[in-house]
């Protein structure tokens, strides 16, 4: 018995990836993200503060890891080819790795120039300081709005919007620290600032490389239980056995999964497009899994076929 596939009308390969819907907002975060770096810089150089040069530096990053996913999201509308079944989708998974790698060599980057202000200190102007970063808060909520409805679509948006909010959340503590040194003259609060964005800036890395990292192992989705899945082949009419049981994402919103599927004589009497269609239905209605490639097979092939995997 062939491999057969879920209906084409339905699945992501049609539809293009959840992120595509997004490319024009993506745009403009990009464009207030550089924005952002710009005034950033130019506001570290004239107050001398690190903690708004590391706030620049992580909207720099913001703006590359954002141009990054736009050119993976760009990239997974490409048609499939027949060296490239899936087309380009996994870039989108790329992208995100790159966005965390980026993301944690900011923090290193922070965390060593912090350490090095505390020995040898710099005079910041904290009235400039505290200036600049509302700036940036006010056009990091600007991204978030633009942003909002994105981060559970897909992991690539989810890295452009855990970026922008990482940002938003680093100019909160440049405000903060501004506001110590304008009121109090204690210099100690721009490194300690700068601190606070590194530490902002690492638990989401990791959390997004994690994620990552689980589709490029194609691992089961998380929200798939393959013993789910094989409990329901089993109960359908007809159904003996069920081995070679495997799933995985392609990409954000695209989960794949494989079976071979033992059926009885009866059963296949009884119309081999009619079993496969509930078969199909089943994964689909059941488990959201849109693209399944089942192979039916006799109850007799099992001890001609040799070895099974379960």
């Amino acid at each position: 018995m062939g491999h057969d596939h879920g209906p084409p009308a339905v699945t992501a390969a049609a539809s293009g990836t959840l992120s595509g819907a997004y490319r024009g907002r993506l745009l403009w975060t990009i464009a207030i993200s550089g924005a952002i770096t710009l005034i950033q810089v130019a506001g570290a150089l004239l107050s001398g503060s690190l903690a708004l040069l590391a706030d620049a530096a992580h909207s720099l990053t913001d703006a590359v890891g954002v141009s990054l996913a736009l050119g993976a999201i760009t990239l997974a509308q490409r048609a499939p080819t027949p060296r490239r079944t899936f087309g380009f989708y996994r870039v989108e998974i790329f992208s995100a790795v790159l966005n965390a790698l980026l993301l944690v060599a900011i923090f290193c980057w922070v965390l060593w120039s912090a350490i090095g202000r505390f020995s040898e200190p710099v005079e910041v102007r904290g009235g400039l300081m505290f200036t600049v970063a509302v700036g940036g808060l006010l056009a990091n909520l600007v991204g978030l709005w633009l942003l909002r409805d994105a981060r559970e679509k897909s992991l690539n948006l989810r890295g452009a919007y855990l970026e922008v909010l990482g940002d938003a959340l680093g100019s909160v503590a440049v405000i903060v620290g501004g506001l110590v040194i304008l009121l109090t003259g204690w210099q100690a609060a721009d490194p300690i600032a700068s601190i606070v964005i590194g530490l902002l800036i690492l638990p989401r890395s990791y959390g997004l490389l994690r994620e990552s990292v689980h589709v490029l192992l194609e691992a089961t989705p998380q929200d798939v239980d393959l013993d789910e899945v094989r409990r329901h082949l089993l109960a359908e009419p007809g159904v003996v056995a069920v081995h070679d049981l495997h799933g995985w994402t392609v990409t954000s919103g695209m989960p794949v999964l494989t079976a071979h599927v033992v059926v009885t004589d009866e059963a296949l009497s009884h119309g081999y497009g009619e079993l496969l269609g509930r078969l199909q239905s089943c994964a689909g209605d059941h488990f959201d899994v849109r693209h399944s490639t089942l192979q039916l097979e006799p109850q007799g092939h099992r001890e001609q076929g040799g070895a099974l995997h379960t």
